[in-house]
């Protein structure tokens, strides 16, 4: 049989609109959503980095190039909060993790009223950050709050005074209110990949004699690994985003003792109205923090490979 040369194009032409329309069709699905991260994301990511090359002032702004930039290097407030946001950082993050994966492991096992136990253990995540921060401020403040009398009856301190106005302890304040908040975040999560690990494995290290504290690292550990790992970098990043505790809290004070990068930022932006270098702090945050996440993902690539 044969074919007149227009009628195979002809027969072409529906093939080719058909692919057309199959490449397209998934874009049109994803369109809304694409939209809306280009307006809530990109859009003020691009004009945040363009103003960090702009010095404001009450009526104008000029372009100062990397002016911004060249001033952080001198800049003592701001390596202070430097260091202040890598230590409450990882204090938060220490406590949150191995609290969270001791809850996950205890909710994993059955038990008389673990219902009301995991209601409880998830009721810090629903709390607003406003609202708790304003309530471990009352709880460290000796005339209305029982923590400051608490560690003087302990002998933790010389007399019940307020955690949160000695510089040397005002820290520990905003870091102990993180750990009560993102505790759920890590049981959450850790105890569902707990229940994804195979109870025929752990049977099996049973029947071998393995310990309990050999089951754990042989078998638990591994396969929690690639979830520590995501799970790990994202409330990294979350808590050294995180002004609103502090900023309750402390507002930074006392003398400087909790002043974070992101509550620097703010601090530049809304008071002292230099958005310009606010957005260069911002910057250089968003800069430590990607590196940081690539170094973690490739972490989690090599533990993947590996279990």
């Amino acid at each position: 049989m044969t074919y007149a040369v227009p009628e195979i194009r002809s027969a072409g032409k529906p093939r080719r609109k058909r692919l057309s329309h199959a490449a397209i069709e998934p874009w049109l699905y994803l369109s809304p959503a694409i939209i809306l991260l280009v307006v809530v994301l990109l859009v003020p990511l691009v004009i945040g980095i363009s103003y960090s090359f702009r010095k404001f002032s009450a009526f104008k702004s000029e372009y100062v190039g990397l002016g911004q930039y060249q001033a952080m290097l001198s800049d003592q407030v701001l390596g202070q909060a430097l260091v202040n946001t890598l230590w409450w950082t990882a204090a938060s993050l220490f406590f949150q993790f191995f609290l969270g994966l001791g809850l996950a492991m205890l909710l994993d096992k059955p038990f008389r009223g673990r219902k009301a136990v995991q209601a409880l253990v998830f009721l810090p995540w629903a709390v607003p950050s406003f609202l708790s921060g304003l309530t471990w401020a009352w709880l460290f403040n000796p005339i209305i709050g029982p923590l400051p009398h608490w560690l003087f009856a302990l002998g933790l301190k010389a007399e019940p005074t307020n955690v949160l106005s000695d510089p040397s302890t005002a820290m520990w304040g905003p870091i102990v209110a993180n750990i009560w908040f993102g505790i759920p975040f890590f049981a959450i999560t850790l105890l569902a990949a707990l229940k994804s690990i195979p109870s025929e494995l752990h049977e099996a290290a049973a029947i071998d004699g393995a310990s309990p504290w050999q089951r754990f690292t042989k078998v638990t550990l591994p396969f929690l690994a690639p979830t520590i790992a995501i799970t790990v970098m994202l409330r990294t990043i979350w808590i050294a985003t995180f002004a609103d505790l502090i900023f309750v809290m402390t507002e930074g004070g006392p003398a400087g003792s909790t002043n974070t990068v992101p509550v620097y930022i703010y601090v530049s932006a809304f008071k002292s109205l230099d958005k310009g270098y606010a957005s260069a702090v911002a910057v250089l945050l968003l800069v430590l923090l990607i590196a940081y996440a690539i170094a973690l993902i490739a972490i989690r690539r090599t533990l993947v490979r590996h279990v």
